[in-house]
């Protein structure tokens, strides 16, 4: 039983087919590429967007303990001007240092504005008094409450 495998005739494709299929690959090639491209950029600036989130939380969230340790650090101040005896007076100044260390390591510093023009931005004014001989113009005369700054807040 010999049996006949019978071929069929390839289709003949027209050079203008051809073309036609290559232009339509590349576009599609382009296309696709194009999608890649833009969705790799995205995806960076995904990245960074949640980068830059997440510091600012943590900032945020240094920023917020901190303000709640700042009164501590302004009752030892209190603290060491009440004529306490010189070991207790000592101790109290080195919880001080180790307090403003704390706070420098952290990226905050006190805010110290006396003799110099007042700043809105920095200070909060609670009295006026007269400007006295050699004295400037709008100069604070005297802190009530110390402030403190991080690179970008007050």
């Amino acid at each position: 039983m010999d049996e006949k495998k019978s071929v069929k005739p390839e289709k003949k494709v027209s050079s203008a087919e051809l073309k036609k299929q290559i232009e339509d690959l590349t576009q599609e090639v382009a296309d696709y590429k194009d999608r890649w491209t833009r969705n790799v950029a995205e995806f960076d600036n995904y990245k960074k967007r949640n980068a830059k989130l997440w510091q600012e939380a943590y900032t945020d969230g240094t920023f917020d303990a901190v303000k709640k340790l700042l009164p501590i650090g302004d009752s030892l101040d209190r603290a060491v001007t009440m004529g306490l005896d010189p070991k207790t007076e000592e101790g109290i100044k080195g919880l001080i240092k180790k307090f403003n260390e704390a706070l420098a390591s952290l990226g905050i510093e006190e805010i110290n504005p006396v003799g110099k023009p007042f700043d809105f931005n920095e200070a909060e004014a609670i009295m006026q008094v007269e400007k006295g001989e050699g004295d400037e113009s709008d100069c604070v005369k005297q802190v009530f409450e110390k402030g403190y700054r991080t690179k970008d807040k007050v």
